[in-house]
């Protein structure tokens, strides 16, 4: 059937800016991150420099210092001085990485973070944005496991779940059965979800991997893995349309039903 210019033109449109938007969205995140870094860093760092580089000067030439400041000013007003200045907050995240990372850094940090926490309208806000910056910076802690599929949340209903670890070794000892502990994530944000302790034999081990399953889930079950779809799936899955002979299969026994139906 044909279709308007319009009802196309949004088609592929739709198709165009699902393409490319990926990639403009991760250009757009890195731009912001690398102005983050050079404004509230790197140009403090350079500003630093000028006004140490001034007041050298001023001390060892005898020159004003306000003049001295004008002269440093306007010779390090260069594209190579905010580089190297970029650069240097590049190594002093990397000195505080390595400095939270030992033992005493860690402990200070983690007293700078109580303190903060303490703080009014601070307090509020910071929880949340470590929350989103840990998530994504952070090397992640939850190591899943395998993917599984479970009756849940009641029988007859089958979700997909993550395997993170054995059950609490208290719990199966009380229960006597093996138990697992199972992440059940959720549409369309998979980074939240329900954790449930299962018994090993209600769960079914499923040949996927765990990013087919997040994106399985992250779509709501539109995106399948295409080692669990027909011929048929995988085929509308790549194009967005039934292959040509199955559309012809199926219009052929939509005019036969027709003729049956007539003749009767």
């Amino acid at each position: 059937m044909a279709t308007g210019f319009w009802t196309d033109f949004r088609r592929r449109f739709s198709r165009g800016l699902a393409a490319i938007l990926p990639t403009i969205l991760t250009i757009a995140v890195l731009v912001w991150l690398f102005n983050i870094v050079n404004d509230h860093i790197g140009q403090r760092i350079i500003s630093g420099g000028k006004w140490l580089a001034g007041w050298g000067y001023s001390f060892f030439w005898n020159v004003e210092l306000t003049n001295a400041q004008a002269r440093v000013r306007e010779a390090l007003d260069t594209f190579w001085v905010d580089i190297a200045g970029f650069v240097l907050a590049i190594v002093l995240i990397y000195i505080l990485g390595l400095f939270v990372a030992s033992i005493i850094g860690h402990t200070v940090w983690q007293s700078i973070e109580r303190l903060l926490m303490r703080l009014p309208l601070i307090r509020q806000i910071y929880p949340s944005v470590k929350q989103v910056t840990d998530f994504v910076l952070k090397e992640q802690q939850v190591a899943f496991q395998r993917v599984i599929a479970l009756q849940y949340p009641r029988q007859g209903l089958w979700s997909l779940g993550l395997v993170t670890n054995t059950g609490l070794a208290s719990l199966m000892a009380a229960t006597g059965e093996e138990l697992l502990t199972v992440f059940i994530p959720s549409s369309p944000t998979p980074f939240t979800g329900y954790t449930i302790t299962v018994r090993r034999d209600e769960v079914i081990d499923l040949p996927l991997s765990i990013e087919e399953a997040l994106r399985f889930t992250v779509s709501g079950g539109v995106i399948m893995p295409m080692t669990e779809t027909s011929a048929e799936a995988q085929v509308r899955q790549a194009t967005g349309r039934a292959p040509v002979g199955r559309l012809e299969e199926l219009t052929g026994a939509t005019q036969g039903q027709r003729t049956e139906e007539s003749s009767t």
